[in-house]
Formats: structure tokens, sequence, C-alpha cells
């Protein structure tokens, strides 16, 4: 088996409450890459903020990737995603 591979990344979008309150850290998503590419199945399992979650997880769908791949045919894979939030 070959584990799904990212090729389009869209970076979250920082809530104005979570800038106000300098909220810095990761939201970890789990989701099933599908055998399109596509994200699926989105779920926050480690929690930062609520509205960062929500938009941790608006960015994850819009995700694309190689799918996983078993004996050459795409298939489900199910993945950990850590968005990071990050002040500069």
């Amino acid at each position: 088996m070959t584990a799904p591979r990212v090729l389009t990344q869209v970076r979250p979008v920082y809530t104005s409450e979570a800038l106000a309150g300098r909220i810095q850290g990761t939201v970890v998503l789990e989701l099933v890459v599908e055998a399109n590419g596509h994200p699926a199945d989105i779920r926050v399992i480690r929690s930062l903020d609520p509205g960062l979650d929500e938009q941790a997880v608006i960015a994850a769908h819009e995700w694309r990737f190689e799918p996983g791949r078993l004996a050459g045919r795409p298939i489900n894979v199910q993945v950990i995603v850590m968005m990071d939030f990050q002040m500069r």
C-alpha cells in the first residue's frame, strides 16, 4: 500500500477573535482521502479554538491528494492532518 500524497494544500484563515486573543497552536484533524483524491469525513481530534477548528475543517475540504494505492488501484485511506496557526 502507498500513502496518499498532498497535491494542493490550502492554508486555514485566522479568525479575528483568535487574532485578538493571540491564540496559536495546532488543530489536529482526522479525515479519509477518498480514491478520487478528495477529503471526506473530516473531524477534529485535537481542538485549539472553536473558530480555528472550523477554519481548519474548511481549509481541509479544499485540499487535494494523490490517493493511496493498493496493488496499483486507488483506495480510501484514513489520515491525520495537522493545521498550524502561528502569528507572524
